[in-house]
């Protein structure tokens, strides 16, 4: 992403996990986990709106950790259709955020983010995690509800979590997104007339993310 970023992997659950992590000046707020889209449609982590969502939490203080899910890149293993993905996610957060790590002065802050593909595994982590960790942000992207079912969002944490969504995504329709936020009453930001990777809209991408990053907590 920059001259700044870190590139380095770590034993994952079937082998190496590459991950790249780029830190803000200053002291960190938390650790921001963000996936990428689907790997055997050429999701990595250097795709562009990824690369969009690190730069935003970085510019509001997050530590933002990109990670290559199985089988892309330098991460061993294959495609798991989610399932394997889900546990690759887990064992980024617990590499990257563990929750021992911050207990002598508050536990370190904890942020997930995903776009497509990405955006439905970070779903089923947010499922699997928030009983035993406060997720502090939770953004969602060109959110993946068609292939399979993403998970519910706990209305608890909804004012802490932004579902963004182009209004002409011909991947991920957009009617679709609305039936599953619908019957959570989750909100959806729409933006009109961009499609599902935001070309030539990355900016107003990372203001909004931005914006809902600099929120106060609730």
């Amino acid at each position: 992403m920059n001259a700044q970023t870190r590139k380095s992997s770590f034993q994952g659950p079937v082998g190496a996990l590459e991950i790249a992590t780029d830190r803000p000046v200053g002291v960190s707020r938390g650790v921001a986990v963000i996936a990428h889209p689907h790997p055997l449609f050429g999701g990595t982590m250097d795709n562009k709106v990824v690369q969009t969502l690190a730069r935003a939490f970085v510019q509001c203080g997050w530590t933002a950790v990109r990670f290559n899910f199985r089988g892309v890149g330098g991460s061993a293993g294959n495609h798991d259709e989610g399932r394997g993905e889900l546990d690759d996610l887990l064992a980024v957060v617990q590499h990257a955020a563990p929750p021992e790590a911050g207990e002598s002065a508050g536990a370190m802050s904890l942020a997930l983010a995903g776009f497509s593909f990405g955006a439905f595994v970070t779903t089923h982590a947010f499922a699997r995690l928030q009983a035993s960790r406060r997720i502090e942000k939770l953004v969602l992207v060109g959110t993946s509800v068609s292939r399979a079912a993403a998970a519910p969002i706990d209305a608890a944490a909804h004012l802490n979590t932004l579902v963004l969504h182009g209004e002409q995504d011909d991947t991920v329709a957009l009617s679709a997104v609305l039936d599953w936020a619908r019957s959570q009453a989750l909100p959806v930001t729409v933006i009109p007339g961009v499609g599902h990777f935001f070309h030539g809209q990355l900016p107003l991408l990372k203001s909004l993310v931005v914006r809902h990053l600099s929120s106060p907590y609730v």
